[in-house]
């Protein structure tokens, strides 16, 4: 053989055993349009901005897991029918994860043992002020109203055939909360974690375009113009007694909801008591960074194309816009029902902030107002179903994880 031949055998042997190549075997095809996707994703988060700060690592990740032959992510070490990283009573070998997975396998041990969603609750705490809500009280039923998209959703994909634990994952998707969503799908259907996840983040990052044409629908002129009373001062000790009280109450109601509810609140009470600042600004700042990267990266890698592009997936993905959709009806419904029982004096496009897309869903509120009447000033009336709804989001979690956990 000579020189020539040698070489052309060797780049030929490189190639075969490229990843170029695996695109052509097999569901490779697939890897190639996941990797498209992703890029499309990376594309929408760098400049559109949208949702930048969790798209852009779930983009990445998606693009790393597809990559043929890279080894960083190994869906099969999760599938509890592998008895060598899985007990026979159904519980996951960490040892063996961290031994043989690669480092999004081991990133990933995060979300299934359900440690990030959380702390992106303890982080969230922190960043939030509970003042509109104890104002006004009445904002609770707005939120508590947005999360019907939840169970209509979940009532629509066990009609289309999807059994109890995925129809719980489809549905919570209408809460608009990402954290939530990864945490009853890591419980309840992990094997649809990624499009769940996808679906989750995606549409809280198309609320500005979502929300009003269904705002507009079921609202008058004369309703979207309503000038609400100015909200009262909300004391330093009302502000601390909030996060205690509900972390009991909650608790003691829905015990599975203790874990996102509890972390929520102890991170609105380090902000509130003003005594922890130090740690309070680790918890929303660095420690809500890193899990931020970590969750994304690795709600990303769950995205391998074998696995992701079925027509589950598109199921998936339509029943969890319906659930979003019929969220923000109902906190718009119920906030028209207020209008009606008090005299004209709640304006329900703020109930549309009823989703729990913090702060994102109350300025769509506020913007949509602004249109028909420039000095209406929404945003903080807004804030108070806004801020019920991730509680609200919480509550509907526990249920559905009490239900069919």
């Amino acid at each position: 053989m000579n020189i020539w031949d040698s070489f052309i055998q060797t780049v030929t042997g490189i190639l075969s055993e490229s990843g170029f190549a695996q695109f052509f075997v097999g569901d490779g095809y697939k890897n190639l349009i996941m990797i498209a996707v992703a890029c499309g994703l990376l594309v929408l988060a760098i400049k559109f901005e949208f949702e930048p700060l969790l798209l852009l690592p779930i983009a990445f990740g998606m693009l790393l897991a597809n990559l043929p032959g890279a080894g960083l992510y190994h869906p099969e070490y999760f599938d509890t029918s592998n008895l060598e990283f899985w007990t026979a009573d159904g519980h996951l070998m960490v040892g063996q994860v961290l031994k043989e997975g690669g480092l999004l396998d081991i990133l990933y041990l995060g979300v299934k043992l359900g440690i990030y969603p959380p702390l992106i609750f303890l982080g969230i705490g922190c960043m939030t002020d509970f003042s509109p809500l104890i104002s006004n009280p009445k904002s609770l039923l707005l939120g508590a109203a947005a999360q019907l998209g939840i169970f209509i959703a979940f009532v629509g994909a066990l009609f289309i055939g999807f059994d109890s634990n995925v129809a719980s994952s489809i549905g919570i998707i209408g809460g608009a909360d990402g954290p939530t969503a990864i945490f009853v799908t890591s419980k309840l259907a992990p094997k649809y974690l990624g499009p769940i996840a996808v679906a989750a983040y995606s549409y809280m990052a198309l609320i500005p375009v979502i929300q009003p044409p269904i705002m507009k629908l079921l609202t008058t002129e004369k309703e979207r113009k309503v000038r609400m009373e100015t909200l009262r001062t909300v004391s330093k000790t009302e502000k601390i007694i909030f996060p205690i009280a509900v972390t009991i109450i909650v608790s003691l109601l829905l015990p599975s909801a203790a874990v996102l509810v509890g972390m929520l609140m102890l991170g609105n009470l380090m902000k509130e008591s003003g005594v922890v600042d130090r740690i309070c600004k680790t918890a929303q700042n660095e420690l809500m960074n890193i899990i931020t990267i970590f969750l994304g990266i690795t709600v990303g890698a769950t995205t391998n194309g074998a696995s992701f592009l079925n027509l589950e997936t598109l199921g998936i993905v339509g029943m969890g816009l319906a659930a979003f959709a019929f969220g923000t009806a109902g906190g718009i419904l119920l906030g028209k029902l207020m209008y009606l029982l008090t005299g004209g004096k709640v304006n329900p496009l703020i109930g549309s902030a009823g989703v729990s897309a913090v702060p994102m869903a109350a300025r769509v509120s506020q913007k949509v107002g602004q249109q028909y009447d420039p000095g209406n000033f929404l945003l903080m009336h807004a804030m108070g179903p806004n801020v019920a709804g991730v509680i609200g989001s919480a509550v509907a979690a526990g249920v559905l994880i009490n239900l069919f956990g």
